[in-house]
């Protein structure tokens, strides 16, 4: 494993998609201990800067990657070595290079269209679906019932594909049982995008950081308020942890 890298109050795994799909498919067998991976990016961390409860279902998590090239920049103005490894990628690579067609695969939410096209494009055979209901962040009963399932199917991985907070919720839970195996990935539209269910950005657009403008524009009724209204926010964000480390390392209480 590499040396994770302390930014905003997170401490990330500084790897590459293919680094880290390679990784997690190491095992060959479910892995008996299950483990989850998040993947925060701007908007996750400006709801953790909101919402300080939801901060331990990141920080509890077994391994936390960068999804996001803007945080990759912040964090290089910082002078830490943070690359952006979008979860897009990640759940990509673990699909097209990793999977077995013949192992049980699982996703949690997403749509039958979705779940048919990527059983489909890459030959699954053993491909387990459960669609929780609307409003999973209030149904403590339904996110149970997402664990549940996880440990009645057995799996390497385990795509968890209900939004944030909600995906890392049901990985929380599914941790907590103590009875699931294998991998919990917390990878949002990711399946969409793999799916062709939802266009992504263009590749120029995903290298120059660019891709949270493809999705404003392809979906702006949706993600006007992520981006044009909450997104800014994660500069003073940024600023408040610089000042906080400059804090820290003079022994002095920050400044309010």
């Amino acid at each position: 494993m590499t040396v994770r890298v302390d930014f905003l109050g997170l401490d990330f795994e500084p790897m590459s998609a293919t680094q880290l799909a390679a990784y997690l498919a190491r095992e060959r067998a479910p892995r008996e201990n299950f483990a989850y991976l998040v993947t925060p990016n701007v908007d996750h961390m400006v709801r953790l800067d909101r919402e300080a409860a939801l901060r331990p279902l990141y920080e509890k998590a077994d391994l936390v990657v960068n999804d996001s090239r803007i945080l990759a920049l912040l964090a290089s103005r910082s002078g830490l070595a943070l690359q952006a490894s979008p979860g897009a990628d990640v759940v990509a690579e673990i699909f097209r290079r990793h999977i077995d067609p013949n192992e049980p695969v699982n996703l949690i939410g997403g749509s039958f269209a979705v779940m048919h096209r990527l059983r489909t494009r890459f030959g699954l055979k053993h491909i387990n679906w459960h669609q929780p209901p609307m409003g999973l962040r209030e149904d403590p009963r339904a996110v149970a019932k997402c664990a549940e399932f996880m440990a009645a199917h057995p799996a390497r991985f385990h795509f968890i594909a209900v939004g944030s907070p909600q995906q890392e919720m049901v990985a929380w839970a599914a941790k907590l049982r103590g009875d699931v195996k294998g991998w919990g990935l917390c990878c949002g539209a990711s399946l969409d995008f793999l799916a062709e269910e939802t266009a992504r950005a263009p590749q120029w657009m995903q290298s120059t950081g660019l891709e949270w403008l493809h999705r404003l524009v392809s979906q702006p009724r949706r993600m006007f308020k992520r981006y044009v209204i909450d997104g800014p926010r994660i500069f003073s964000i940024w600023q408040k942890w610089k000042r906080s480390q400059v804090s820290d390392r003079n022994g002095s209480p920050q400044a309010s």
